[in-house]
């Protein structure tokens, strides 16, 4: 059973390249639709389907780009909680060329999507089965995918600033885990790495405002952290959006060692690349009931920053 949306939704937040206001509708859509972004400020309203073979690698966010070099970037988070909160089908309309980065976390678009409620379709949902072991590397970073019954995140990090230093998750997707667990958790990065990129025009948007600066030992940001383990628990978010460009739900364990956003697609294109690791199976209803999203519902929200 696929679903969509009951209703649209509206964000609007700061873009982190152009630091200009950007909007958002997600809207409902039909059966076998799939996640599509939709460039409304453009002519044309140009489509980009959410797919891993129109990914432009970035070490910084997930960006579609079509034939045409039209793009829209920062897609993950939203696609992290569309993912997370089970909607199959959905047109998001952006009226410019990046999705808002609001607090750097999905919370904001979960609650949207939470609150505007999901509509059942009569259709069959496929997901991906792992069937076997797929791996990528570069340098000392790493991601696999590995046969499971669900989806499960195995992540670990570690970086040379102490406010970070090395954390490792593993979570079991289903049944609202990234709701209750990932989607409050922000992006992180460097001080010193902030103001470089404000200098050279990058990141324009980016602030203590929409994500967690450290400086060695210090968290700049106000409020401090959310969660001990934040930085790992938004990578964990980070690679839920970006594995939602399978176009479709991936059953299996995704484990990753200082991966990010390319390392993912990466991975993705040796997945399909290797027709024999993978196959489409239609969700029973014991599949359904173990798929991120399944279940979800206000009352998640209580344990949502």
């Amino acid at each position: 059973m696929q679903t969509t949306l009951n209703n649209d939704v509206t964000f609007e937040g700061t873009g982190l390249h152009s630091g200009e206001t950007v909007r958002v509708v997600v809207r409902p859509a039909p059966a076998n639709t799939g996640i599509v972004f939709r460039r409304i400020d453009l002519p044309e309203q140009p489509e980009l389907p959410a797919l891993w073979k129109d990914v432009i690698v970035s070490p910084l966010n997930t960006r579609l780009s079509n034939e045409a070099g039209v793009v829209v970037s920062t897609i993950e988070h939203l696609m992290a909680a569309l993912a997370g909160c089970g909607v199959h089908n959905a047109i998001v309309d952006v009226d410019g060329p990046e999705v808002p980065i609001l607090d750097g976390s999905a919370a904001r678009f979960v609650r949207g999507l939470v609150n505007a409620g999901l509509r059942r379709i009569a259709a069959p949902l496929r997901a991906i089965e792992i069937l076997r072991d797929v791996e990528v590397s570069e340098g000392g970073a790493y991601a696999r995918l590995s046969p499971a019954t669900t989806l499960q995140i195995d992540f670990e990090i570690d970086f040379t600033d102490a406010a970070i230093g090395r954390q490792q998750k593993t979570l079991n997707m289903a049944n609202g885990a990234f709701v209750r667990e990932l989607c409050d958790s922000r992006t992180f990065c460097r001080s010193a790495d902030v103001d470089a990129m404000h200098a050279n025009g990058l990141a324009l948007g980016g602030s203590v405002e929409n994500a967690v600066v450290v400086d060695g030992d210090q968290v700049l940001t106000p409020g401090g952290l959310r969660h001990a383990d934040e930085a790992v628990r938004h990578k964990m978010l980070d690679a839920l959006g970006d594995l939602y460009t399978a176009g479709a739900p991936i059953l299996g364990r995704y484990t990753g060692t200082r991966s990010g956003h390319a390392m993912t697609n990466k991975l993705l294109h040796a997945l399909f690349d290797q027709p024999d690791a993978w196959r489409w199976v239609t969700c029973d209803d014991k599949i359904l009931a173990r798929l991120p999203g399944v279940g979800v519902s206000t009352a998640d929200l209580d344990a949502v920053a």
